[in-house]
């Protein structure tokens, strides 16, 4: 009896591995017009895996990694020109870390550290890739600027720029 029963429980869990085999699938997204709106992987219908983003015109928008369905890891966001607008990381589908975006040109015009998607931490002001600038921020708030290093310097430890 004990041997039908490890028998049956065998093909069950067979069943259920094919199973979730069919349920992980390459999918893409079309516009109206035919275009590739977005491709990237499906896990029991959830966003997973690397994932990319486009405008109707063809170009990329974005790009990064899910976890369901929410986004993960480092992200790149594209312009309709094609120039990338901004970059960095996701945990939980939250913006964290370290923040660089872009001016029209393609060239830095701030860097921000972010948690849960707020500005918390400091924030770099870039003119012409020149640093003009540095703001702190808590839970979203400016609460310091700073308008040049001597005095940025003075009151905060360059560690706190990691």
């Amino acid at each position: 009896m004990a041997s039908k029963f490890t028998y049956i429980i065998f093909i069950f869990l067979g069943l259920l591995t094919i199973q979730k085999e069919k349920e992980k699938k390459y999918y893409k997204d079309y516009y109206v017009s035919g275009q590739l709106k977005s491709e990237g992987w499906l896990e029991n219908d959830l966003k997973k895996g690397y994932w990319k983003f486009y405008y109707e015109s063809g170009r990329i928008s974005a790009q990064g990694h899910y976890e369901n369905n929410k986004r993960e890891k480092y992200w790149y966001f594209y312009a309709l020109n094609g120039i990338k607008s901004k970059e960095g990381n996701y945990v939980h589908g939250q913006m964290t870390k370290w923040w660089l975006f872009y001016d029209a040109k393609g060239k830095i015009s701030h860097k921000c550290q972010l948690s849960n998607g707020n500005k918390d931490g400091y924030c770099l002001k870039y003119k012409n890739e020149e640093l003009v600038s540095a703001e702190k921020y808590r839970n979203g708030k400016k609460i310091k600027e700073w308008f040049n290093f001597v005095d940025f310097q003075r009151e905060n430890k360059l560690s706190d720029l990691k």
